[in-house]
């Protein structure tokens, strides 16, 4: 068996490479998995099949010969303003809001560099033959089970993990070694305690009422689960609710008062990434107009006409190496016809006009989806 030295040795490496925090925890049955269990037999996974995994109930499942996992957290919390302080711009179109995490680079690849070079410093300390294998949130790993008692955190009301010094804002990566480490937290510790106390902050936020009750979330429910994993047309009733996102949400985690001090982040992969467009504009607009529509696209706060209006084709160009490729293409025309429904518009004028032009198009969409989301959108503004 090695040491604690080696421990502090992965954990300060590990900050070298640019992570947050780090830490090491035995392959082991968590409790929390169990519970986990009950969860996806109310049915709270939705259509994320790939939750039932059996190999996520378990870690030594994942692996032959696994003994340890090095747990590593990485800080994206960018500078733009949260989405409940984020206004749309005086006099400008209406705005989508696309979560915090995938405003920059697909984190995964950001992730799983830092893992690989993690993972390829470790003969230089361990001279034993050993394995490793890395898991950038694509493996069947619970990883904030595995985080909390490595040590990083505690599981939050909202469900996501916390950190006293990051709060929230930070991705999780792993680890699996064959390596004997000794873990972050000794014998005698227990992992981190519980400190949401008595705030139900997240709870009374959240518009779609995901959070059933305290540590519970109904994915199905969850706006960041309508946005992404879900491929069908969004329930009706939950539409309005959702009112500008059209890819994730980060409402929990912005009233989370753990992370009014939460770290900002300068690194260049997680700031919002921008696309610049053409000037041209018809002869007949307005100097405001063409000015308006010829500034830089940004994922921070994106004009929703733009996102809707785009085909397949560039949609594919534009969100290649983003997250934002996991809702599909047809998912977030879907997301953004939805959002215009739910935005205001003053009936009669040009923008109006247009909008109304573009949902009509949509309307006729062979993808099912997309054309009945815009019907309805067209619905509520015409």
């Amino acid at each position: 068996m090695n040491s604690t030295e080696e421990t502090a040795w992965i954990v300060e490496r590990a900050a070298t490479l640019g992570f947050d925090l780090c830490g090491v925890v035995r392959a082991e049955k968590f409790p929390e998995l169990d519970l986990t269990t009950e969860w996806l037999a109310r049915g709270y996974a939705g259509e994320m099949k790939y939750l039932s995994d059996e190999r996520r109930g378990n870690p030594q499942s994942t692996m032959a010969g696994l003994r340890s996992v090095i747990v590593c957290a990485l800080n994206y919390n960018s500078s733009p303003p949260r989405s409940l302080d984020a206004l749309q711009p005086e006099g400008s179109e209406p705005r989508g809001w696309i979560s915090r995490y995938a405003w920059g680079k697909d984190y995964h690849e950001v992730l799983q560099q830092k893992l690989q070079s993690l993972a390829s410093c470790l003969p230089e300390r361990f001279a034993e033959a050993h394995e490793a294998r890395i898991y950038a949130d694509t493996g069947p790993v619970n990883e904030r089970v595995v985080a909390r008692h490595a040590g990083l955190g505690w599981l939050g009301k909202n469900t996501l993990l916390l950190n006293a010094k990051l709060g929230s804002w930070f991705f999780l990566g792993v680890i699996l070694t064959t390596l004997d480490i000794p873990p972050t937290i000794g014998p005698a510790e227990s992992p981190p305690p519980d400190l949401c106390g008595s705030c139900t902050k997240c709870i009374d936020a959240c518009p779609t009422g995901a959070l059933v009750e305290p540590y519970v979330m109904d994915a199905r429910l969850c706006i960041s689960y309508l946005t992404i994993e879900l491929r069908g047309g969004i329930p009706e009733p939950l539409r309005e609710p959702i009112g500008r996102h059209v890819f994730g949400c980060d409402i929990c985690q912005d009233v989370c008062p753990w992370n009014r001090r939460a770290p900002v982040t300068s690194s260049a992969e997680f700031q919002p990434r921008t696309f610049p467009q053409p000037t041209e504009g018809p002869l007949h607009q307005s100097a405001a107009a063409v000015t308006e529509r010829s500034r830089e696209e940004s994922l921070f706060l994106p004009r929703l006409e733009w996102l809707a209006a785009l085909n397949e084709e560039q949609f594919r160009a534009l969100f290649r190496g983003s997250p934002v490729k996991r809702t599909k293409w047809r998912g977030l025309v879907r997301n953004a016809s939805i959002a215009l429904g739910n935005s205001a518009h003053a009936r009669g004028t040009a923008y109006h006009k247009r909008i109304c032009t573009l949902l009509t198009r949509l309307s006729a969409s062979s993808e099912p989806v997309i054309a009945e989301s815009a019907q309805w959108a067209l619905s509520r503004i015409e």
